[in-house]
């Protein structure tokens, strides 16, 4: 980096786990910056303590602190990269690793060169390469001794396994390289095979999407396709994620932000707020519009005209203001306009069909705690006009 002349600064972590090792560490990395004259920025971390109230293994809490600390200090100091030394042998053990626990292909690519703004520009290089490097160049290097410790499973693939598969094929480095290749190729055969399915198979409403499981099922390995669209919503329990394809309605599978709804013939697969979020919007006599969440227009008209689900006409002398726009509850209870009587809401819904996705986004146009509209279904019949109607509110979503 300088002899290219790039901008760069050094971030080094000393997560206080080795004592005064640790601490040569940091003293190391300072004097090097010092005498190249290059930015150095240094956090100490009490990584057991961490680790212990968050019930952590330490190399997940080191790896939690670090990355958290990289990523402000990209934010703080308004750097564009933040780059680390992952080499080939890296690659390697975390492919490895993650054959041994079991994995699917996303797991079997290794390490990227290249996630969003972490950039890792020695993986190609084996560690014996840098270390031919470092050695004909006199650049000196400290060793962590952790990593001659055989208390973790990385470190018992590097120092056990790795090494008698080298004595075993000689080639083995130049031969992980060209897996990967094939590996890689795969994946975008995969991902482009999903991609058209996708569009196919499932309906992006705004706050949620759709899957269509009678087309699905029809895929042998419809599996797959699941992992790929819903693998980003962070589920973690894959076998319930599969088995709710085939379970009855209703079932649901979380993941921290997201659910996982089974719904007649669908999945649905929304955000967890959605369902639980019920805000109340009031509307006021002279206002003629609402932009969210839904969009209404409201205008005062002499006459009626063409009607549908998405516009009513109401009798205004019957409204009280402000009118308040809300999420239907199971409590609610309305006079649909054509029924004889009143109606639950949640009665009237599931008569019509609607999927558990179209039900949780229901909102009603309530006049004080009595509804007027049940949105985008059916007016409430006593603010309908009739011939004593003097003056008449036209309302339409849009």
């Amino acid at each position: 980096f300088q002899k290219l002349k790039v901008d760069f600064a050094v971030a080094h972590c000393n997560f206080n786990l080795r004592g005064e090792e640790s601490d040569g560490d940091e003293i190391f990395v300072k004097t090097i910056c010092d005498q190249l004259k290059i930015p150095v920025f240094v956090k100490n971390f009490d990584t057991q303590k961490y680790a212990t109230n968050n019930k952590l293994s330490i190399q997940v809490a080191a790896r939690n602190l670090r990355y958290d600390w990289f990523n402000e200090q990209l934010k703080v100091n308004q750097f564009d990269y933040l780059l680390t030394a992952h080499h080939l042998d890296d690659t390697l053990e975390t492919f490895l690793i993650n054959f041994v626990r079991g994995t699917g292909i996303d797991g079997l690519l290794g390490i990227p060169e290249k996630n969003n703004t972490v950039i890792r520009p020695l993986l190609p290089f084996s560690r014996a390469t840098l270390v031919d490097f470092a050695q004909l160049n006199l650049i000196n290097w400290r060793e962590d001794s952790s990593n001659s410790s055989n208390k973790y499973l990385r470190n018992k693939l590097r120092l056990d396994v790795i090494p008698i598969l080298k004595t075993m094929q000689p080639n083995l480095l130049n031969n992980f390289v060209a897996t990967l290749k094939n590996l890689n190729q795969i994946q975008t055969l995969a991902a482009d095979a999903s991609k058209m399915e996708y569009f196919n198979m499932v309906t992006e409403h705004e706050n949620a999407i759709e899957i269509d499981l009678v087309k699905l099922m029809k895929l042998s390995n419809y599996q797959a396709y699941l992992y790929q669209w819903l693998h980003k919503f962070n589920f973690t329990s894959w076998p319930d994620v599969y088995h709710l394809a085939t379970a009855e309605s209703g079932k649901k599978v979380f993941s921290d932000n997201y659910v996982l709804i089974k719904n007649r013939a669908s999945l649905l697969c929304l955000q967890r707020e959605t369902l639980f979020d019920d805000p109340i919007i009031f509307i006021n006599e002279n206002q003629n519009e609402v932009k969210n969440p839904i969009n209404l227009s409201l205008s005062d008209v002499a006459a009626l005209s063409i009607t549908d689900s998405r516009t009513i006409f109401v009798d205004k002398s019957k409204l009280h203001f402000p009118l308040t726009i809300r999420k239907f509850t199971n409590d609610d209870w309305f006079h649909p306009f054509g029924f004889n009587g009143k109606k639950k809401v949640s009665a009237f819904l599931k008569n019509a069909k609607l999927s558990t996705f179209e039900k949780n986004n229901t909102w009603l146009l309530c006049s004080n705690d009595s509804i007027v509209w049940v949105i985008n279904q059916r007016l409430d019949n006593r603010y309908r006009v009739s011939e004593t109607t003097t003056s008449i509110l036209k309302i339409t979503l849009h």
